[in-house]
């Protein structure tokens, strides 16, 4: 019994000896390989988040379908509501028999399986964990705090720049980054640049920010503009231009260096 227990030990230490060498060549096999992409249809609400969607699909050649109403914001929104009544978002995207939300989840779920390593960096180079910051970045730390603060001074017009990271701060951030790469995906354009495209419009056409301060977003945004995609983009997803505008701030905070915060004292 002793013999055939350790004949089953030896083959399984074996095999686990082997482990990494068979995993290696497995990804190497399907590393570029792209799943079949199945019936995909983007419902859409013009100059919206789904416009990101819509331009992935556009960059990547996809066939895909468009579903909103040109020119009429509730109408496209209801045909979301009745595909999705307890989060009516845009993008709401049919994946098959599949109902997704959340633009940045769609862009990077169809970039890993469909795309075939176009639209971003290889995992294993310097650019990906770039590439990866920017696609979360884009909603988790830029949008979130450029609404915020839009919010807020909609109603309580600003005096001073807040101690703490505010929409100046996080557009700086991307500001830098450019000032030494040309895309937010490194060397090349990535999913990242168009997850980054929309919160960095709404920073400075809403007048959260002073634009003239970041010149490398500015410069950016005409390389993004020349591309034939975003073109076919806008022509099918803003065909009349930007419609039901947010009213511009009359105000932002004062540019320039943070007050830091005062210490509490020790209790």
């Amino acid at each position: 019994m002793t013999l055939p227990i350790a004949r089953r030990s030896l083959a399984l230490l074996a095999g686990l000896a082997f482990a990494p060498a068979a995993i290696a060549a497995s990804t190497k096999k399907t590393k570029g390989q792209a799943l079949p992409m199945p019936d995909f249809t983007i419902y859409h609400l013009e100059g919206r988040r789904s416009e990101r969607v819509v331009w992935m699909m556009e960059e990547l050649e996809m066939p895909y379908k468009l579903v909103f109403t040109r020119g009429n914001l509730g109408a496209s929104m209801a045909a979301i509501r009745a595909l999705s009544p307890i989060v009516p978002m845009a993008p709401t995207v049919r994946y098959g028999d599949q109902i997704l939300v959340e633009s940045g989840a769609i862009i990077e779920m169809v970039l890993n399986r469909h795309a075939g390593g176009r639209l971003q960096p290889a995992l294993d180079s310097r650019d990906y964990p770039n590439h990866l910051m920017w696609m979360h970045y884009a909603e988790g730390s830029l949008a979130a705090r450029l609404f915020s603060d839009y919010r807020a001074w909609r109603t309580n017009p600003p005096t001073t720049r807040s101690p703490a990271v505010d929409s100046e701060a996080v557009m700086q951030f991307a500001e830098d980054f450019l000032g030494a790469n040309p895309w937010f995906g490194g060397a090349e354009f990535s999913g990242a640049d168009i997850m980054m495209m929309f919160p960095l419009n709404v920073g400075t056409a809403l007048n959260i920010v002073d634009g003239a301060l970041f010149p490398k977003i500015a410069a950016w945004k005409v390389k993004i503009e020349a591309r034939p995609a975003y073109k076919r983009m806008l022509a099918k997803a803003r065909p009349d231009g930007m419609i039901g505008n947010l009213p511009v701030l009359p105000k932002h905070a004062p540019s320039g260096p943070r007050t830091p915060p005062v210490p509490r004292p020790a209790t």
